[in-house]
């Protein structure tokens, strides 16, 4: 009999290949919902929504949704739901006056993080970066800890920390993604991961799995992988994409990760100026074109956004090689870029239903390759999403 794990990541895979006409097209690339036509009461009840009801929405989207009447919101809430896993036996919890050096909320995650694992002997940290997870550990528990590293700087930054403290952690610079990443996986090191990406947990959950090593890994960032479309990591996972003809563009796969945590209020305002630009600028292209059809823009890093529209377009233009008319009328198109960022944000709130379940079916795929490998395994949180959304656990012995 298929495991609860397995029963919930088939009824996930039917829900998301169902649906996926709904919630992969990205409105900010239309004029017009793709699938408009096929839903015109749900378009115009989402585009009706005052600014109030829809920031609620947005906020929890499962909470007392209309969307109910054309999509099976109770279902997806009651499959996106995990419970918290419980603070291992004997983890003791991480001194503040350890977190020099370390963000105030990667420390906080890393102390969640920790109270999940049961002390041990030995670590391997996978992805250590300056090893602040591994560095905690090894003082926690008195342990010797090693942490795969591929960036030099890091392994030079993250070892004289780590000598300074006097953890018992050695940082090596290798590439994890080589073969010869493999010589460290060796019985009696706990493998750990806190926020590996993409293709670089993948590689670990695999190694596991082979190894039936014990890991403890929060995943993230799937969406970064060398792979244009996406290739399961389990059996079930293999024949459940073939039976329901899911298939998983690389793009498709970051809205997993699109949920985040609430900005101040002064970046979410220049994020919405930013997205209400681009879109303005994206009317005034396909007028110049003559092509009704979206141009990708480079992204642009916070506060090196220009001071107003028309310098966000003669920008833009730049990057795309386009030479704007002498005279532009660009209150038109700042109120028309205003007008689709309003549409845009109704219209993402159906995506904002599927993000927690693409994830959580993207973390059921990594369990179910370790629990295929004969391996006892557990899913859970590890702190609460105001924390990090990203706040999924797997346990594999």
């Amino acid at each position: 009999m298929p495991s609860a794990y397995a029963q919930r990541f088939a009824r996930l895979t039917e829900l998301l290949a169902h649906w996926q006409p709904l919630w992969a097209p990205e409105p900010f690339r239309y004029r017009r919902a793709p699938w408009g036509a096929a839903f015109p009461a749900l378009e115009a009840w989402l585009l009706g929504l005052d600014e109030a009801e829809r920031e609620r929405l947005e906020a929890a989207p499962f909470a007392a949704s209309r969307l109910a009447d054309w999509l099976p919101v109770a279902e997806l809430a009651a499959l996106s739901e995990v419970a918290p896993l419980p603070e291992a036996a004997g983890a003791r919890p991480l001194p503040e006056a350890w977190a020099t050096h370390v963000g105030g909320r990667k420390w906080a995650q890393i102390g969640a993080f920790a109270a999940r694992l049961a002390p041990a002997p030995a670590y391997l940290e996978w992805c250590a970066g300056k090893g602040h997870l591994g560095r905690a550990l090894a003082r926690r528990d008195q342990a010797r800890v090693i942490g795969l590293e591929w960036q030099a700087s890091l392994c030079q930054a993250g070892q004289a920390l780590a000598e300074a403290q006097g953890a018992e952690l050695t940082l090596h610079e290798q590439d994890v993604m080589a073969d010869s990443a493999a010589d460290w996986l060796t019985p009696g090191r706990q493998l750990v991961a806190l926020h590996a990406c993409g293709d670089l947990h993948g590689r670990l959950v695999r190694r596991a799995a082979e190894g039936r090593l014990p890991l403890t890994l929060a995943p993230c960032c799937y969406q970064r992988t060398a792979e244009t479309s996406y290739r399961p990591l389990s059996r079930q996972g293999e024949r459940a994409m073939a039976e329901h003809g899911l298939a998983l563009p690389r793009e498709q796969l970051a809205l997993a990760v699109q949920e985040t945590v609430t900005a101040p209020r002064q970046v979410r305002l220049s994020r919405a100026r930013a997205s209400a630009w681009r879109l303005g600028f994206d009317e005034l292209q396909r007028e110049l074109r003559g092509e009704d059809r979206y141009l990708p823009v480079p992204s642009l890093a916070y506060g090196r956004l220009p001071d107003d529209f028309a310098g966000f377009c003669r920008w833009a233009a730049a990057e795309k090689g386009l030479s704007l008319p002498p005279h532009l009328d660009w209150a038109r198109f700042g109120a028309a870029g205003a007008t689709r960022q309003a549409r845009v944000e109704r219209l993402e709130l159906v995506r904002h239903l599927f993000r927690r379940p693409l994830e959580l079916w993207l973390v059921l795929d990594r369990l179910l390759c370790l629990e295929e490998a004969g391996m006892a395994v557990r899913l859970g949180t590890f702190c609460e999403r105001s924390l990090t959304p990203r706040n999924l656990l797997i346990e594999a012995r």
